[in-house]
C-alpha cells in the first residue's frame, strides 16, 4: 500500500478554540508544536486520539495480495538507480506525516514536536526518545544530518529541488536538529523538511548509496521485508515491535500482517490474475476494464466488489507530453496544431464508455484551477510578466480541441494546418515536410504498456491525414523508466498530480534548472524564466487566498505553453477486490487510504469458503 506521505502533493481548520488561540500566542516564540499547517492552524489538537478517516479499533491480522508490472532490482528508492520493488516505502519513515482531511498539514512521527518562528525562516525537530531503527538503534539527530546530506547530494533530482533552499543544518542536542533557510518567503518550507525520510547512519555509511542493492535495508516503518524473488515477488510483515504503534497519527493505520505483491508481465495478465484470485485488490486505471472486464463468476455471486471512492484532490495533468528539447518542437504553433489531431470525444464515447472528463487545467476538479479570463487578483501577478508569457494568458481562455462531429474533427484538421504551414510547414507527396529543408514530420511516441496502443493508434491514424507519422514504439518498465529519466524520447505519456496546496515541487515539475538535471519532473523540458517566476511567487504565497491567486496565474502560462496534448480525469478512484476488506466509513478529502484498511476475518473466511483461489507460486 501506497506511504501518502512521501507525496507532495498529495493535504479545513478546524477544532477547539481554546488550543487554537493557545497555539497563535505561542507561535511567535517558537514553543513546541505537535503539528503545523501550510496556513491557519493544523485541524487536530494537541491530544488528538485518531485521525477522523480511520477506524481506531480496527482488527490487526491477516494477509492482502497485490499485483505490480514489470520486475523490480532495488530496494533504495531514494535514487534514479534501478526499479524499486513495490511497496519498499513502509520500511522507511519520516520526521512528521500528513493529515489526508486536510489541504497541507504535518504531525509529529520521529519528531515528537516542532518549533519554528513566526517567519518561518526555521524549523527545529524534537524526535522521540523511543524511535528506532529495525535493527534497534536510536534514531538521533546524527541520521537526520545524514540523510538530509545524502538525499540532497546522491538522491534523485527531486531533493536537491527540495531542499534548495536550506541554508544551514545544524544538530543542537542528541534528538534535536534545527533546519534554517535562506532568505525569501516560503512558508512551505517547515513542511517539506518534515517530509523527509530518516535513513540509518549506521547502515548506509559504509554502502553505495547511488548503487541498486537488493541487501535488505534498515528502516524504521511498520513492515519489514519477509522474503522476496528478485523481479517475481516480495512479502512485507508487519513489525509487531514497531516503535510507532501506539502514537496517534498511526491508530487504525497498517492493520493487515502481510502485505505481499506479485508481478506480472502487463496489465492484461495481471487482470486475469485477479480474476482468477491469484491477489486481492486491484486500483483500475483503464476503463475499458472497468466497464467490461470484470463480468466473471465471482464478481455476480458477490465475492468480489467493485467500488468508486470520490476525492477532492486536483486532478494534475495527464497527457501527450511534447519534448522541448527536441527541435522538432520548439515551435509553440507546431504544438498547438498537434493537439486538434487527438479526438477525445471519440476516444472517450468509443474506448472509455463515456467515464471520463476531458481535461483543461493543471489543476482541474479543485478551486486551483485558471476558470475564465483573469481576475483583477490574477491581472496583479501575470502584468510585471506580460512581454515573457504568450498573449492568450491575458486575453483568451483555454480550451482543448473538441470534435462532437466529423464536421468539428474536419475543422480540426484545417486549424492544425493553417498552424503548421505558419511553423514552416507544407505539403509535398501527401507528407509534411519541413518547407525550408524538405525533412518530413515524423516522431516516436514511447509506451510503456501496450493498453496505450489503442488509445495513440488512432491520434496516429489522424496525424497521418495531416502528412505526420507518427510510429508507437512499447518497451518494458525498466528501459521507459531510463528514458525517460535521461529525456531519451520525443513524446511520452505522463502524469503530474497535484495537490491541495503546491508549492515547491513545482520548481521540479516547470523550472528551467529542472529541465536540464537527468532524472527530474520537468519532463517537457520547459524553460521560461515567466514560468519560473510564477513558481516562486506560488512557493511564497504567505496566506490561501494568494496561493489560489498565483497558482492559477501559473495554470494560465502552463496551458497556453502548449506543453502536453491534455488526456482526461475522475474525481474518484474505482477499485475492485474481493471480499475479505473491511475499511472506514469515511472518505478524506483527498481520497481512499489503503492504510486504514483491514482484513474482516469473518469475511476472509465466508470468502475462503466460497471458493477463492491462491495461485502463487
Amino acid at each position: 500500500m501506497t506511504r501518502a506521505k512521501y507525496r507532495c502533493r498529495h493535504r479545513l481548520a478546524a477544532g477547539w478554540f481554546g488550543w487554537v488561540c493557545a497555539l497563535l500566542a505561542t507561535v511567535a516564540v517558537g514553543a513546541p508544536l505537535h503539528g503545523i499547517a501550510l496556513h491557519g492552524q493544523p485541524k487536530y489538537g494537541p491530544n488528538f486520539e485518531h485521525f477522523d478517516y480511520v477506524n481506531p479499533s480496527a482488527p490487526k491480522g491477516g494477509e492482502a495480495r497485490f499485483a505490480a508490472i514489470g520486475s523490480f532490482d532495488t530496494f533504495n528508492p531514494f535514487n534514479i538507480k534501478g526499479q524499486p520493488a513495490a511497496g519498499i516505502g513502509q520500511l522507511f519513515e519520516t520526521l512528521l506525516i500528513g493529515s489526508a482531511d486536510e489541504p497541507f498539514s504535518e504531525y509529529g512521527l520521529i519528531a515528537e514536536s516542532v518549533e519554528i518562528p513566526e517567519d518561518r525562516s526555521s524549523v527545529t525537530f524534537n524526535l522521540r526518545p523511543q524511535a528506532k531503527f529495525h535493527d534497534g538503534t536510536s534514531i538521533t539527530a546524527d541520521d537526520v544530518l545524514f540523510s538530509f546530506e545524502i538525499l540532497k547530494t546522491k538522491g534523485t533530482p527531486l531533493y536537491r529541488f527540495y531542499y534548495a533552499n536550506v541554508a544551514k543544518v545544524e544538530k543542537l542536542g542528541e534528538r534535536q536538529v534545527k533546519f534554517t533557510f535562506a532568505p525569501g518567503e516560503n512558508r512551505e518550507l517547515p513542511l517539506i523538511v518534515g517530509q523527509m525520510p530518516v535513513l540509518s547512519e549506521k547502515y548506509w555509511r559504509d554502502r553505495d548509496f547511488a548503487a541498486t542493492t537488493l541487501e535488505v535495508p534498515v528502516g524504521s516503518g511498520p513492515y519489514r521485508i519477509e522474503r522476496f524473488e528478485p523481479g517475481r515477488f516480495i512479502v512485507y510483515q508487519r513489525d509487531e515491535n514497531y516503535w510507532g504503534k501506539d502514537l496517534a497519527v498511526n491508530r487504525g493505520m497498517h492493520n493487515i500482517d502481510r502485505l505481499r505483491y506479485d508481478y506480472y508481465r502487463d496489465v492484461t495478465v495481471a487482470l486475469e490474475a485477479f480474476k482468477a484470485g491469484s491477489y486481492d485488490l486491484r486500483v483500475e486505471n483503464v476503463a475499458k476494464q472497468w466497464a467490461t472486464g470484470y463480468d466473471f463468476p465471482a464478481l455476480a455471486k458477490g465475492l468480489v466488489k467493485k467500488e468508486t471512492f470520490s476525492n477532492q484532490m486536483p486532478s494534475g495533468m495527464q497527457g501527450f507530453v511534447y519534448n522541448l528539447r527536441r527541435p522538432l518542437f520548439q515551435n509553440p504553433k507546431v504544438r498547438e496544431a498537434l493537439a486538434y489531431a487527438f479526438d477525445f470525444e471519440w476516444s472517450n464515447r468509443n474506448l472509455f464508455h463515456d467515464q471520463y472528463k476531458r481535461t483543461r487545467s493543471y489543476f482541474d476538479n479543485s478551486e486551483l484551477a485558471a476558470r475564465g479570463l483573469p481576475s483583477p487578483e490574477e491581472l496583479a501577478v501575470l502584468e510585471p510578466l506580460r512581454k515573457e508569457l504568450p498573449p492568450e494568458v491575458f486575453s483568451a481562455v483555454y480550451e482543448p480541441p473538441t470534435a462532437n462531429d466529423d464536421a468539428q474533427l474536419r475543422a480540426n484538421f484545417q486549424k492544425a494546418l493553417q498552424l503548421l504551414q505558419e511553423a514552416g510547414w507544407t505539403f509535398r507527396d501527401r507528407k509534411l515536410v519541413n518547407a525550408k529543408t524538405g525533412e518530413p514530420f515524423r516522431f516516436e511516441l514511447l509506451i510503456a504498456e501496450p493498453t496505450w496502443e489503442r488509445i495513440a493508434l488512432p491520434f496516429a491514424r489522424n496525424l497521418e491525414r495531416l502528412g505526420i507519422e507518427m510510429s508507437v514504439r512499447s518497451v518494458d518498465s525498466a528501459q521507459y523508466e531510463n528514458r525517460e529519466r535521461s529525456f531519451d524520447f520525443d513524446m511520452i505519456v505522463n502524469v503530474w498530480g497535484q495537490s491541495l496546496s503546491p508549492g515547491n515541487e513545482q520548481r521540479e515539475f516547470w523550472s528551467s534548472a529542472a529541465a536540464g538535471q537527468p532524472g527530474s519532473r520537468n519532463i517537457a523540458g520547459l524553460k521560461s524564466p515567466a514560468v519560473d517566476a510564477l513558481v516562486d511567487q506560488v512557493i511564497a504565497a504567505p496566506d490561501r487566498t494568494s496561493l489560489v491567486t498565483r497558482v492559477r496565474a501559473l495554470d494560465r502560462a502552463l496551458q497556453w505553453n502548449f506543453l502536453v496534448i491534455p488526456h482526461w480525469h475522475l474525481p474518484y478512484a474505482r477499485i475492485a477486490f474481493w471480499d475479505k476488506f473491511g475499511y472506514p466509513s469515511v472518505t478524506p478529502l483527498q481520497g481512499v487510504q489503503l492504510d486504514a484498511w483491514w482484513i474482516d476475518p469473518a469475511k476472509a473466511a465466508a470468502l475462503a469458503g466460497g471458493g477463492q483461489t491462491d495461485n502463487r507460486p
